[in-house]
């Protein structure tokens, strides 16, 4: 399992070692470059030196016999080796005879090989002749090191405590990741408050804050889980019993026509739990968590139309006057079968609740740049204090409980007919409004959406 402890910390001590090699390198660097001015401007004053010394039996005159002593010494590195010679170019003079260096006539500095070995060479010109101080290059490279060996172990020293304090600042700045995710284990399906936020770190915060609305959502989420569960429980409780009581009824039938009313109210009865169950089904499918949307472009004309002409022999059985209004074709990417479920709901509540000889209008259109569906009917309307709670489960108003409007006298709704149609425009992105007809009776629902037309 990948450890970001350990990875950060990967990084960090390799960018800490690598800036302390860079460290001793550019000291190693500017160390030489600094003795090198120093060693070369000793090289000057002593050629120069040696080019102005006069004594009794030392000088650099064309006559001078070559001074050259014996060496068998081990050489030494550091040692500078001094020459001198005559203007012809005759050797008059050296520290060390096995150091044979070149004879030079420009005075500069200057570095040559002799052997295999690298010398620099400072030439001084003077009346008395030609001097030369010669140094090993190796002796300057020895000498940076040995400066760069003594502060090795200091900066060692720092960079292991600088990485131990890298360390233990990491590991304490991950310390909220491991309280969060203690707070998160600790929480469960019925204890899904918010996790604390006051003393979280900035770079921590967007994380709990991320958890604590996933938190709300699932809370909200389960919250209205278990009201649905209960109201479909008690919604339910009421056909069930029904159902038992009309079976009792038919049991107890004595002659053809009451058996015949008995057998009429439980087939009734029956197609009514088997509509409440088939929305309860719909409102499942219809939620957030329901199946995935299948999108394909959808002619809403066509949609109205197929929809009124099913619905036509319910709407003449109850002598409403239904009809559809479309026009040229107006297309909307979306699911088919969620849309006709859709105004399916939208027009099932407008044939309950609009009275035997009224008037209801299905249409799409086009408004503002929007397609829009809409449903309008001349029944008793819902009141504006109303409007708001429509969209709930099963919430029915006063006349929708007691089924006002309707032209059948008993079949109130199961109040889940626009709380299917809010899920699924909602997941089409689409706005479900309630409002009064031009007419100022009735009711108008419109769905608009989002996404402009195809």
């Amino acid at each position: 399992m990948r450890s970001i402890e350990r990875y950060m910390l990967a990084w960090l001590l390799g960018a800490l070692s690598l800036g302390t090699l860079v460290v001793m390198a550019v000291t190693y660097l500017v160390t030489l470059d600094e003795m090198n001015e120093v060693f070369d401007r000793d090289l000057r004053h002593v050629a120069e030196s040696l080019g102005g010394y006069h004594h009794v039996g030392v000088t650099l005159g064309a006559d001078t016999a070559a001074r050259l002593p014996t060496r068998t010494d081990e050489p030494d590195l550091d040692e500078i080796v001094t020459v001198t010679w005559t203007e012809e170019g005759v050797l008059a003079y050296s520290s060390d005879p096995r150091v044979q260096l070149p004879f030079l006539r420009t005075e500069a500095l200057t570095e040559v090989d002799v052997g295999s070995e690298r010398w620099v060479v400072y030439t001084d010109v003077s009346p008395n002749g030609i001097a030369q101080a010669a140094q090993r290059s190796a002796a300057r490279r020895d000498a940076a090191l040995e400066a760069v060996g003594k502060i090795l172990l200091p900066i060692i020293a720092m960079s292991a405590l600088v990485g131990a304090m890298m360390v233990f600042a990491l590991r304490r700045g991950l310390r909220p990741l491991d309280q969060a995710a203690r707070d998160v284990a600790a929480r469960s399906a019925v204890s899904l408050e918010p996790m604390p936020t006051e003393a979280v770190p900035a770079e921590v915060s967007p994380l709990v804050r991320a958890i604590n609305s996933l938190m709300g959502k699932l809370a909200e989420s389960m919250s209205v889980q278990r009201r649905f569960l209960a109201d479909a429980a008690h919604e339910l409780r009421t056909p069930m019993t029904a159902l038992r009581l009309q079976v009792q009824l038919l049991e107890r039938a004595q002659d053809e026509a009451s058996r015949r009313e008995a057998v009429a109210e439980l087939e009734y009865g029956v197609a009514r739990s088997a509509h409440l169950i088939e929305q309860l089904l719909q409102v499942a499918r219809s939620g957030p968590d329901g199946q995935p949307v299948r999108i394909e472009p959808v002619d809403l004309g066509e949609l109205v139309r197929s929809v009124v002409g099913r619905m036509s022999a319910k709407a003449d059985a109850k002598h409403i006057d239904l009809g559809a209004q479309t026009g040229k074709a107006l297309r909307v990417d979306a699911d088919p079968q969620a849309l006709l479920v859709l105004l399916n709901n939208l027009v099932e509540n407008a044939l309950r609740y609009t009275p035997a000889g009224g008037t209801v209008d299905v249409g799409a259109a086009l408004r503002d740049g929007h397609a829009v569906l809409y449903v309008v009917d001349d029944g008793p309307g819902i009141p504006e204090a109303e409007r708001p709670r429509v969209f709930d489960r099963f919430y029915r108003g006063a006349d929708r409980a007691s089924g006002a409007g309707d032209g059948s006298g008993g079949d109130s709704g199961s109040g889940l007919g626009l709380a299917i149609v809010k899920a699924i425009a909602q997941r089409h992105g689409a706005q479900v409004s309630l409002h009064t007809p031009v007419s100022g009776r009735g009711l108008e629902v419109r769905v608009v959406f989002a996404a402009a037309p195809a």
